[in-house]
């Protein structure tokens, strides 16, 4: 059961850490975009990233449920704590700075259902002139997470395979 967690946990914490690195790759080139073209990128995200970010919420309880399966006190305790300490960051990150900012993106995208009432939280008070402003918020924050991501997986690598051996059985 533990290693089956570990792996799945692996997993999740990986996908997080794709998507927030992709979007950190592209700072350099959208950086050189015009408004028009910037607010015409920016709406191609969704339902992709959206469906993709499901895995830090999984991702989050994965860990949790992990570090309760974990032995206190040991270094695979610490990593895992570290891991999933990381990757709560990098939530909190979203809904502190690039949440809001998305709903400014899509404010003119048809959504519905679901997709209307999660990006309709935490609107953000701007005029559409402020959008360079909204724009370095919502790419420098995907690098912090892209950053804290990466530290997680390092982390929970580092966790699952410490004090294992070859010929230790799963």
């Amino acid at each position: 059961m533990v290693r089956f967690v570990e792996v799945v946990a692996v997993i999740l914490v990986a996908i997080t850490m794709a998507l927030t690195l992709a979007h950190a790759l592209e700072l350099p080139g959208k950086l050189r975009l015009d408004r028009e073209q910037y607010f015409a990128v920016q709406t191609i995200y969704y339902p992709g990233f959206t469906i993709g970010g499901g895995a830090e919420i999984l991702g989050i309880l994965a860990l949790a449920l992990l570090l309760y399966l974990t032995p206190f006190g040991g270094s695979r305790f610490l990593w895992t704590l570290s891991a999933l300490a990381l990757l709560v960051a990098v939530h909190g990150i979203y809904w502190v700075f690039t949440h809001p900012v998305n709903n400014f993106w899509v404010r003119d995208v048809e959504l519905s259902g679901l997709g209307s009432t999660f990006f309709s939280a935490f609107a953000p008070k701007t005029e559409p002139g402020e959008w360079k402003s909204l724009r370095d918020v919502w790419e420098y924050s995907h690098v912090a997470r892209a950053a804290l991501a990466m530290l997680s997986l390092i982390a929970i690598t580092i966790a699952v395979t410490s004090g294992h051996t070859p010929s230790e059985p799963g």
